[in-house]
């Protein structure tokens, strides 16, 4: 039995902003919540709006929320819920893990990043060169923007004790092999720390599969509220130096990474994205899955399907035009994010990006926080690339009229 198409418009009926009349191509920077998010967060501001963990109703339930929410976004993920930190962004949770765990860091030793990484998940790392640490960087071909593994292979040394990368990257697209990576650093003796912001929203993100020490990514891009989400490896948080206030325990993950606690209302709304994909699940499937994990898997091999057609709709046209230069792979086929990033030869980007947001075409233009990668690239001078940010709630009929859009004003030049 072939397996089932996503129903399009099943999937946009829970996203109340679909209605606003802009065809939304910026999903990579942030995506809609769906309409079962939106309840969560209202229903916890409106009924347990209070400090939690008292013994008193309304404390326990809004304690009871908040956890519930955390664990389910570790179910999610195949980790434990004490794996998981719920924060107020990957930037911000990346640098209190650096923070948590400078103390392992010796001068001499070697950390590798990239230069094709979202700001996040290099800057943190590369403040270790104050204590001492050599700051290696695993950079791309400046032609393609990908991150080759011989080049890899070159920094491994037995100096090396963490290295860090981005499963997806927010420019170049390409879904790299993380199993395969993080076997191969392993073996080096380093850890691994992946950045899966630009990926968690069209692929199943499973950490014990990865085999990864740490991994972050953003929860607003995988239709939740402003949050972020960091794994880490039991024994490594356990490890880790408290960030909260001393009176917390080393012991009591994840809350010693948290100054301050979690965002209340916001780590309750987690629950609606499990609610989105189990809605999903059982539109689509009939036969029953006994675990929210194993839901999520299917859920996004459906997303993964109908996101690929639509990268190779919008890869399919741009490569048709003389004048355009696509980053990352040309077509899509398994191994690339439908986040599809171009230059226009002679045309700014910015004044691209305008010109369709002026037809009520959401689509942005810049470094967006890659600024290693767009530099390069040799990208900058021209404003940074276009990015068209595609998202499972888009569809083939809009994404055309996106496109004919484009075809006018690359023609105006």
């Amino acid at each position: 039995m072939n397996p089932p198409s996503l129903d399009l418009d099943f999937v946009r009926r829970q996203f109340p902003p679909l209605a606003n009349g802009w065809i939304m191509l910026e999903n990579a920077g942030g995506s809609y919540v769906p309409q079962s998010v939106i309840d969560r967060v209202t229903s916890y501001m409106s009924e347990v709006q209070i400090q939690p963990s008292w013994d008193f109703g309304p404390s326990a339930d809004a304690a009871a929320r908040i956890a519930t929410g955390r664990r389910l976004m570790a179910e999610m993920i195949n980790a434990e819920p004490e794996e998981v930190s719920i924060g107020p962004s990957t930037s911000l949770n990346v640098y209190l893990l650096m923070q948590s765990i400078r103390s392992w860091f010796k001068p001499g030793d070697e950390v590798v990043v990239t230069n094709q990484d979202h700001e996040a998940n290099i800057g943190a790392w590369r403040r270790l060169a104050e204590d001492g640490v050599v700051i290696r960087e695993w950079q791309i071909d400046p032609v393609t923007g990908e991150l080759e593994e011989a080049a890899l292979e070159r920094l491994l040394n037995p100096r090396t004790r963490l290295v860090c990368f981005t499963h997806c990257s927010n420019i170049v697209a390409t879904i790299h092999d993380v199993q395969h990576l993080a076997r191969r650093i392993h073996q080096a003796g380093a850890l691994v720390m992946v950045d899966g912001v630009a990926c968690a929203p069209h692929r199943h993100i499973d950490v014990k599969a990865l085999d990864v020490d740490f991994y972050a990514f953003s929860l607003y891009k995988v239709f939740g509220p402003h949050q972020g989400l960091l794994y880490g490896k039991r024994e490594h948080l356990l490890k880790a130096r408290g960030q909260n206030h001393f009176f917390i325990e080393e012991n009591d993950i994840p809350l010693k990474l948290l100054p301050g606690g979690v965002n209340h209302e916001f780590t309750a709304g987690l629950t609606g994205i499990a609610d989105y994909i189990d809605g999903l699940y059982s539109h689509h499937f009939k036969a029953p899955e006994n675990s929210f994990l194993s839901r999520t898997k299917r859920v996004f091999e459906l997303i993964g399907a109908h996101e690929e057609a639509l990268a190779n709709q919008a890869l399919d046209f741009l490569r048709a035009r003389k004048k355009v230069r696509i980053i990352g792979q040309t077509r899509a086929a398994g191994r690339r994010a439908p986040t599809v990033s171009f230059t226009v030869q002679g045309m700014s980007s910015r004044k691209i990006a305008e010109a369709l947001n002026a037809q009520k075409i959401a689509i942005g233009y810049g470094d967006f926080y890659a600024k290693r990668c767009i530099d390069a690239l040799g990208t900058a001078p021209q404003d940074g690339v276009v990015r068209i940010g595609l998202a499972h709630y888009n569809g083939a009929e809009e994404l055309d009229r996106a496109l004919t859009a484009l075809d006018q004003v690359i023609a105006k030049g």
